[in-house]
């Protein structure tokens, strides 16, 4: 059993990657679906539909120089090759838009988006804290 304000924490998160992923999904439209893939935007989830599934694991940052965060993750589900530039075009991208909107979407914490080696973490002030006027 999780605690609810991860939940909500987690939650929050999720909105502010779907709609990162719907802007990807219009910019980004060179490259074929994969034929086991729903178009964009015809499921309930945004990570199982598209050329994109944009989302974030949790990471207790052994190893790592930012520590503790969510190790953001941009997969693609097409057959086509995507070369390693716009690979990492569209993960610059999303870290872009990860740094505006997360002050939006979590007000009040420092949060910050930065490479961790080969992918990008969010980290700094991941405390439960009080989400939606919820103790935590």
């Amino acid at each position: 059993m999780r605690h609810h304000s991860a939940v909500a924490w987690e939650k929050r998160l999720k909105k502010v990657f779907d709609e990162i992923d719907h802007e990807i999904e219009g910019r980004y439209t060179g490259y074929s679906l994969h034929p086991s893939r729903a178009r964009s935007g015809s499921t309930s989830n945004r990570e199982h539909d598209g050329l994109f599934g944009v989302g974030a694991a949790f990471s207790a940052g052994f190893g790592s120089r930012h520590g503790r965060g969510y190790v953001v993750e941009v997969r693609f589900a097409t057959p086509d090759a995507v070369p390693s530039d716009v690979r990492r075009e569209i993960e610059d991208f999303v870290a872009g838009r990860l740094r505006e909107k997360l002050p939006v979407a979590f007000p009040g914490r420092k949060l910050s988006v930065d490479r961790d080696g080969a992918s990008y973490k969010i980290h700094g002030d991941l405390s439960l804290g009080t989400v939606h006027g919820e103790p935590g």
